[in-house]
Parts: C-alpha cells; sequence; structure tokens
C-alpha cells in the first residue's frame, strides 16, 4: 500500500500525506464530492476532477497488485518462480508488462511447439540454441532424434520441430516483446483501404485510401476506422517494415548463440508467424483504448457545462416538440415546472392548420401570461421555430423563444419515471413538458436521463459502456452537489444524485415528506428510513431547506461546521439574523483584517472551510450557475439562405469534439468552427471553449445542399 501511495504522488505531483488522507476518505466510504468541498484541509482543496483521477488510479493500481500476486502464486505453483522473475514482477508498472511475464507459464492451447515437445525435440531445440558457440554441426545433431515411431521421419522435420519450439520461447519472451512493441509504437504505420474494389460514396470515404503513423493517430480516426472496419466498408492494418522488425527480434535473441543461422531462422519465423500478429492486435486495442478515453473525456468536459448551463428560472413556459405526423406537442408549465396546460397543433399541415397552430398558442400564451417558448431542435424545428417568431409578431413582443436540446426527450416521455410523474399526460406530451422544464433548469431535468442519450459526445455507442457509464454518472454527481438541492422540492432523479444518497433512500426522502410536511431543519432528514448517520454526513450539506428557520439550513455550510459559522459571525461583529437579513457585506473584510489562519484557529476550523463558509454565508443558497452568461433568448429566426460570408453572430456552443465546435447561430442547422479557426492554437478545442458558452464566430462558407455550415472565430481581415 506504502508503494502506492508512493507512486500515486508522484503522478500527481502531491504530497504523500494528502494522497494518503484521500485514500483513507475513499476507503472510510466517503463520496468525492464531500472529500472536494469538506474535506478540504486534509488534501490540500484538490478539486473533484482531480480526486477522481487519484481514486481511478487507485483502483487501477489495486488491481495491478492483485494480478501479480495471482501470477506470482500461479507460477510458484509450477516449482519455477525464480529471484530475477520475482523482481521483474514487482517492478512491472502496467498489466501488459505482467502479462508478458506470465505468457510463458500461462496454459497454452495445443501448438506446433507443444507437438514438437510431445516428440522429444525439447532437447535438440535446447542444444541448438544453447549459448557459447561450439558443437556439432544441426544436421548431425538432429540425427539422433530421427524416430518415425515418434512421429520424426526426418532430420529435415527434426530441425523443423526443434525451430518451432525456439520460436515459441522467443515470442514468450517479454523482452523481446517489449522491444518489438516499442518498435511498432515509434514506427509503424496504420493502414487503412476501402473494403470493395469499387467502394460506394459513404461518410467513410476519407479513410478509403488512408496512412498514418500510429504514434499521429487521433482518436476520433481510430473510432471512425474502428466503425468503418465493422460496417464493411474498410479493411485495417498496421504495417511495419518487415526487416527492422527481424533486425530487432534478431539482436535480442542471436548474439553469442551456437548454429547462429538455425537461430536466425527461428527468430525470423516468431517474429512473423508469431509476435507481429499479436503486436497489430496489440496496437490496435491500444489505440482503440486510448481513443475511448479521450472520446470518454470529451463527452464528460461537454456534459458538465451543458448540466451547469445558467437555468431560466420562476418563469411560465411553454415547450414545443415539433413533428411532422403527429403535429407539434405543446405543454405550459409554471415557474416551478408544474403543468397548467397541453395542446396538439399542425403547423406543417397548411396554411389553415398553421393559423389554427397560431391562434390556439396565442390564447394559451395570454390565458397563462407565458414569457418564454422552448423549441426542441429535432424533426420539424425549423418550421415549428418560424411560427413561434409569426406567433411573437402578431402578439407585439413581450414574449421571446430559444432552441433547446431535445436529446433524450423521447427516452425520457416514454419511461416509468415519466409515466410516474406525469400519468395523466400522453407519452407524446411529456416530452413537450421535458423540452420546457429544460429551459427552466436543466439539471433538474437532465438528471433523468441517460447522459449518455443528452447527445454531446461522438461514437458514445461505441465506448465501453460500463467506463462511460462511471465517468459520466461522476459528472452529474459532481454538478448535482455543486448546485446544491432543495430537500423539499427535489424529484427523486435529482436527490438520489446528491452525496450520500442513493434510488432508495431519495425515494424514502420523497415519501417522508408527502406523509410528514415539508422538511423544516436538516437534522429531520435523519427521520427518513434507511438514511442513517453515514448517509446525514455525506448528504447534509449538499441539501438546502428553505423552509428552516435556521438560515444555515439554507446555505452549503455543513452542519458539522455550524458552530465554527457562528464564531466566525460573532469574532466579526454579526449575528445570523444579520445573515437573513442580508446585512453582513463586509464579512469578507472583517476577517481578512484579522487574518484568515488566526481566525480559523479560533473557529475550530481550517482556513479553506472557514473560506467557504464566508462565501456561502454572503450569498444564503446562491445558485453558481447565476454567475454564468445567460442563454440566447430569439425574437427572430435566420435561415441559411441569409448567411453570407463574412457574416457576423452570436451564437451558443453545442459540442466540442477533437477537431472543432459545433455552434447554435440561429438557424436549423449548427455552424462547425474547425480547430484551425479558433483563435488561437490549441491541442484540442476544449482548452478554449465548453459547452454553453456564448461566441461570437463568423461565417465562411454555407453549402445548403449538404447542410453544412463553416464558420470562424478568427475575425475577417
Amino acid at each position: 500500500m506504502d508503494s502506492i501511495i508512493r507512486r500515486l504522488s508522484q503522478e500527481l505531483e502531491r504530497p504523500v500525506k494528502q494522497v494518503e488522507n484521500v485514500v483513507r476518505l475513499i476507503d472510510e466510504g466517503n463520496t468525492i464530492p464531500f472529500i472536494a468541498r469538506y474535506r478540504k484541509e486534509l488534501h490540500g482543496s484538490m478539486d473533484d476532477q482531480l480526486l477522481r483521477e487519484l481514486a481511478e488510479r487507485l483502483q487501477y493500481l489495486r488491481n495491478l497488485e492483485k494480478r501479480k500476486e495471482e501470477v506470482r502464486q500461479a507460477i510458484d505453483s509450477q516449482g519455477k518462480l525464480t529471484c530475477r522473475l520475482e523482481t521483474a514482477l514487482s517492478s512491472a508498472a502496467t498489466l501488459a508488462e505482467v502479462e508478458d511475464l506470465y505468457r510463458p507459464y500461462r496454459p497454452k492451447r495445443r501448438t506446433r511447439a507443444t507437438m514438437a515437445r510431445e516428440k522429444g525435440l525439447g532437447p535438440l531445440a535446447q542444444l541448438l540454441s544453447a549459448r557459447g558457440g561450439g558443437g556439432v554441426d544441426p544436421q548431425e545433431a538432429a540425427r539422433a532424434y530421427v524416430d518415425p515411431e515418434k512421429g520424426v521421419g526426418s532430420v529435415q522435420e527434426a530441425l523443423q520441430g526443434a525451430g518451432d519450439i525456439l520460436a515459441e520461447e522467443i515470442s514468450d519472451d517479454a523482452t523481446v516483446r517489449k522491444k518489438l512493441r516499442q518498435q511498432y509504437l515509434r514506427r509503424a504505420v496504420l493502414v487503412a483501404k476501402a473494403a470493395k474494389e469499387e467502394p460506394e460514396d459513404s461518410v467513410y470515404r476519407l479513410y478509403y485510401k488512408f496512412k498514418c503513423p500510429v504514434s499521429r493517430m487521433q482518436g476520433y480516426q481510430t473510432l471512425a476506422i474502428n466503425r468503418g472496419e465493422r460496417e464493411g466498408f474498410l479493411k485495417v492494418s498496421v504495417d511495419l517494415d518487415p526487416e527492422s522488425a527481424h533486425v530487432t527480434v534478431r539482436r535480442a535473441v542471436v548474439p553469442g548463440r551456437a548454429y547462429m543461422e538455425f537461430v536466425r531462422t527461428a527468430a525470423d519465423d516468431a517474429c512473423d508467424r508469431l509476435i507481429r500478429p499479436s503486436m497489430e492486435r496489440e496496437v490496435r486495442s491500444l489505440l482503440t483504448q486510448q481513443a475511448d478515453e479521450g472520446a470518454i473525456r470529451t463527452f464528460a468536459l461537454n456534459l458538465k457545462p451543458l448540466l451547469m448551463q445558467p437555468p431560466v428560472k420562476g418563469k411560465v413556459t411553454m415547450g414545443l416538440d415539433p413533428g411532422y405526423r403527429m403535429g407539434c406537442k405543446v405543454a405550459v408549465v409554471d415557474g416551478t415546472g408544474r403543468v397548467l396546460d397541453t395542446a396538439v397543433v399542425y403547423p406543417t399541415h397548411g396554411l389553415r392548420q398553421k393559423e389554427e397552430a397560431i391562434s390556439t398558442l396565442a390564447r394559451l400564451v395570454e390565458k397563462h401570461h407565458v414569457e418564454h417558448i422552448a423549441i426542441g431542435n429535432g424533426t420539424a424545428s425549423r418550421e415549428t421555430e418560424q411560427t413561434a417568431v409569426e406567433l411573437i409578431r402578431r402578439l407585439g413582443g413581450g414574449l421571446n423563444y430559444m432552441i433547446v436540446n431535445e436529446a433524450g426527450a423521447s427516452v425520457y416521455s416514454a419511461s416509468p419515471l415519466a409515466a410516474e410523474e406525469l400519468p395523466e399526460l400522453d407519452v407524446n406530451l411529456r416530452s413537450a413538458v421535458s423540452i420546457a422544464r429544460r429551459l427552466q433548469d436543466p439539471l433538474a431535468e437532465l438528471v433523468k436521463i441517460d447522459p449518455k442519450a443528452i447527445g454531446v459526445g461522438q461514437y458514445q455507442h461505441d465506448m465501453p459502456q460500463a467506463q462511460l457509464d462511471q465517468a459520466l454518472d461522476g459528472v452529474v454527481e459532481d454538478c448535482v452537489n455543486a448546485v446544491g438541492v432543495d430537500a423539499n422540492t427535489a424529484s427523486p432523479s435529482l436527490l438520489q444524485r446528491v452525496s450520500g444518497l442513493n434510488a432508495t433512500t431519495a425515494k424514502n426522502v420523497v415519501k417522508y415528506r408527502e406523509e410528514n410536511g415539508a422538511f423544516t431543519t436538516r437534522r429531520q432528514l435523519l427521520k427518513v428510513p434507511k438514511l442513517g448517520p453515514k448517509a446525514f454526513e455525506q448528504c447534509a450539506g449538499f441539501l438546502r431547506v428553505p423552509e428552516s428557520k435556521s438560515v444555515l439550513d439554507h446555505t452549503g455550510v455543513h452542519p458539522e461546521s455550524y458552530a465554527a459559522a457562528e464564531k466566525l459571525l460573532s469574532a466579526c461583529g454579526y449575528t445570523l439574523e444579520d445573515v437573513s437579513g442580508g446585512r453582513i457585506g463586509e464579512l469578507k473584510q472583517r476577517a481578512e483584517q484579522q487574518g484568515l489562519e488566526k481566525l480559523a484557529e479560533t473557529c475550530g476550523a481550517g482556513a479553506p472551510t472557514l473560506a467557504d463558509i464566508i462565501k456561502e454565508l454572503m450569498k444564503p443558497g446562491r445558485d453558481p450557475r447565476d454567475e454564468l452568461p445567460p442563454p440566447i433568448l430569439r425574437t427572430d429566426v435566420m435561415e441559411a439562405k441569409d448567411l453570407k460570408p463574412g457574416m457576423e453572430l452570436k451564437g451558443t456552443v453545442r459540442n466540442v469534439i477533437d477537431f472543432g465546435v459545433f455552434v447554435d447561430i440561429g438557424v436549423h442547422q449548427d455552424g462547425l468552427v474547425h480547430i484551425s479557426k479558433l483563435p488561437r492554437r490549441v491541442k484540442h478545442p476544449s482548452e478554449l471553449l465548453s459547452v454553453g458558452d456564448v461566441v461570437t464566430v463568423w461565417v465562411i462558407e454555407v453549402d445548403e445542399k449538404k447542410k453544412r455550415i463553416s464558420l470562424t472565430m478568427k475575425k475577417p481581415g
């Protein structure tokens, strides 16, 4: 365990003591959000992302140690565990190195070498490959092993069998494999070709004649090629100059050997027949693993800002779920998301139906005093947007709209959760409710949907699903806990994402408040069935109780720090009543005048915790999303044909991928800013931009036929 902590300390460049504290906290069952927020003194204020990286590496290194022990025992049971092998196992840094060391001792299927050993040719192979030189001629030595009864009918067959044995031994040599693996990773070229002589046009046409050094492959290229191969459009290989591969293997096994030509032949056979096919599979697997990790990382990077988009709170909102055949589904919800009214209109079925649709929508707007319209970005979105703009004009303004990403809305509307939340509504109308609520509070609504269905990644269905789910669930958990949750209004879907709660305890929280009324203190949460002291410790700071008489229950201050908060206020000349009345504007300055470190000691809390307490007290119940740029709400519509090269536009980043960003500029089709058109050179667009960012772009080119809009963030001229 000490070695794991030291290694984590080196990799993360954090003090050993801090790493040791985090490992202990994780082993004690504390969640990452709780550790990140309420145990800062123990880990030096690592953020949740770094803590998750530490937790993942901890799991990997523990699995590595477990596998080393399994291999050690397996080899020892064969009586072949030497001091040298023990040392090599102990120093192995990756699972691949451990498996290379275990390879010669792993039970094998029946091979050419196995059959040669059964014929008694093992001693001949050993004789012909012995170091030191000298000895008899190979032909002469092989004659002693010719035995038709054992299946060795000639000298040539004896030499062939001995060569097969030696080739397998060379192939199993961990040093040889490591050297050739390094060469493949440095010098090999990945080649993709069209699978057919006369290939059809497809999305894979860029890869019909593709070559790229393995060391320069981009993740999106690997994933695209893998999918093209699976779908039968591409043939793929990993090419390395055969002679250079032979030289690498020969250098590892030939020098100082007797009967050099025999060993050399066996080394070439081992390289071509056994090692190179294996290396090609390994390289493809490694490229895929790296691409998967990169894509998952990109998905997580996109998901966080999408979930953290500023809400449009407290406004009556109309949700429009566009459609052609089934019409446009309409739902009006109040400022809390409660459904007020629903309808179905058919603006795409003709002029008369469009007029009827506008009249119906106008009636709903006036009846419920609708202020915002949320329009899903799916099928018929463009026509629905035009209808909404015409509606706004006829009503004389006072109303605006926003195009909302509707990915996953249909998944939600058909789910058991939607049936439970909206039992009186038809499945199709539920999606309109979800779209309206997404504008009001993106986080509260999107947590009801499988993160993979939200649609801000690339090739997410090709990813290792368990790994993807774990990463995305971590992002959702971090976002929910960063914002905080109202214990009296949150849905079970939102509550189960709170640190320390699960699906069962979340439902129990809802059931308790339904049976006993709203929570009036945080401590009351301890009365919820199955929500014990440990779960309370983890969740309490993230649950807000606005109905509580104690203002501290409205904040992100943890109950364990209430005494420290009161001492802080007293030392600075304030009371809890001053916090409730918003009369503590100088709290931060007064605390800094006394010295944060000294004041922390007086209050019985660490300086980082005290700084967080000050921030919470100055804005009780603050929502960090309110500090972000508000979403763009529109009153007019543009079409792709209205766009001209050089036109300057404001837009919202909708997706960040390896080769650029997609930006919503108010037309039906998002535009692409290629990575080369970003304001400055970066390795990945995520270094500059996040989903939800409001940006200025200029139009480069519009291809209406292919529905492509090319944009730049570099000001023309």
